[in-house]
């Protein structure tokens, strides 16, 4: 196991360096970023140089991609290069819009998990009994429903619902535009529901999409795997159902879901875009569109690069889980 997790990370260094390379020649693609900046009003030639110099864009492209990355791997993420509006560390701003993100999503995917494998299995145990059909009419409901629909729904619910409360004289309670400025305050009861209404909503919207999606492939896995012949043997030696479901067809159900935990896991750090967009986060998508919108590439690159290590480090992780969960399975 050791050994294959030190091959496995001696590959993604490569892998990764491809990909940084990749990634800043498309990022080049998005035009100088300081076309626009020259054009708003008359600049002099040493404001334009100086401006290109702080940047870096007078340097080869080559020369460019060698010093991003070597300052990438130091902690050097670079900063904002358009002039006017103050010079902002890139690594600062990105660990900030990541950590608004993870509060917001990882309560959300685990809480999809758990209510999508629950659902899943007992679908699958219950194969076309009503809640099945229930279960399964409601998830293809809520997967082929956009986030920003469900979303733009649940803002539209909880507006009256505030109103409601104030008429009763009560505060209002969900908010429908992200977290309070200053953090929540008061009593820790008071902070609790502060949290709670802040949360519900974004919560309940990225539940719904991930849950049907949880879902449904643990209950096509839970099928597959109950019609094994080590699942039939189980229960022709008189086993009880509970057992024969969670000793011995559960654990290797749940492959092909934590595989998909895995990805969803790595692309969380990539920011929830729409979403944070629809209810008002400043969060790493919202950080990724407003920076492609400005044009400021050393921010693109930082949470493009930050989502792909990411994506890495959770496929590892599902790997190694791989064979906790089927020692059939050899790492080598």
């Amino acid at each position: 196991m050791f050994r294959y997790i030190v091959r496995r990370i001696l590959i993604t260094i490569p892998l990764l360096l491809v990909g940084s390379f990749l990634v800043f020649a498309l990022v080049q693609g998005m035009g100088d970023p300081l076309g626009e900046w020259k054009l708003q009003k008359p600049r002099t030639p040493d404001e334009i140089a100086l401006a290109y110099e702080r940047s870096g864009y007078n340097d080869p492209f080559l020369e460019r991609y060698v010093n991003w990355v070597g300052g990438f791997v130091q902690g050097d993420w670079g900063t904002t290069v358009i002039p006017g509006s103050g010079s902002k560390d890139v690594q600062n701003e990105v660990l900030n819009g990541l950590w608004v993100t993870f509060r917001l999503v990882i309560g959300a995917e685990i809480l999809a998990l758990l209510i999508g494998m629950a659902v899943g299995v007992i679908g699958a145990v219950r194969q076309y009994s009503i809640f099945d059909y229930s279960a399964t009419s409601v998830a293809f409901v809520l997967f082929s429903m956009p986030v920003f629909c469900t979303g733009l729904m649940l803002k539209s619910a909880a507006i009256p619902f505030n109103n409601f409360l104030e008429s009763i004289g009560m505060n209002r309670w969900i908010t429908t535009a992200g977290p309070p400025p200053g953090g929540f305050s008061g009593s820790l009861g008071n902070q609790i529901t502060q949290y709670i209404g802040t949360f519900m909503l974004p919560t309940i919207a990225l539940v719904a999409l991930q849950f049907a999606l949880y879902s449904r492939f643990q209950r096509a896995s839970m099928l597959d795997v109950l019609g094994q012949d080590y699942v039939r043997t189980a229960q022709a030696k008189g086993l009880s159902q509970g057992r024969v479901v969670f000793r011995h067809a559960f654990r290797n159900g749940l492959i092909p879901v934590v595989t998909v935990f895995a990805v969803n896991f790595g692309q969380l750090v990539g920011g929830a875009v729409i979403t944070e967009t629809v209810f008002n986060w400043s969060g790493m998508g919202k950080l990724l569109i407003r920076s492609i919108y400005e044009k400021e590439p050393y921010m693109v690159l930082g949470v493009v690069m930050l989502t792909a290590i990411g994506i890495v480090i959770s496929n590892l992780i599902a790997d190694i889980l791989y064979a906790r969960l089927d020692p059939r399975i050899r790492l080598g």
